[in-house]
């Protein structure tokens, strides 16, 4: 399983429309992806308007082949792109060990 882990950073002002937006966004047009096993958003404490967007996904390529490069990429950035103060950081993890 490959974790995508998005650095978002909004206008903290608009944290509720934004919360609104992702949460419909994920849970219509991402979840509709092959390989897509999951999703979770926090909101940061410290940093306002900071979200931690993670994506479970089954190979790499769901993500960034399958959806990345599909019509839904860009049905997804129309629902939260326009909040986004900077490009999200995106990267990829694999699990190590948990316990």
């Amino acid at each position: 399983m490959i974790l995508e882990h998005a650095d978002i950073r909004i206008d903290p002002a608009r944290t509720a429309e934004f919360e609104e937006a992702i949460l419909r966004g994920a849970s219509t047009v991402i979840a509709q992806a092959r390989g897509f096993n999951g999703f979770k958003v926090n909101r940061s404490i410290e940093s306002p308007g900071r979200y931690i967007l993670t994506i479970y996904w089954d190979t790499l390529e769901d993500h960034t082949v399958g959806f990345r490069q599909s019509p839904a990429f860009a049905e997804w950035r129309t629902i939260v792109g326009p909040f986004f103060l900077l490009p999200p950081v995106v990267e990829h993890l694999e699990l190590v060990g948990k316990s």
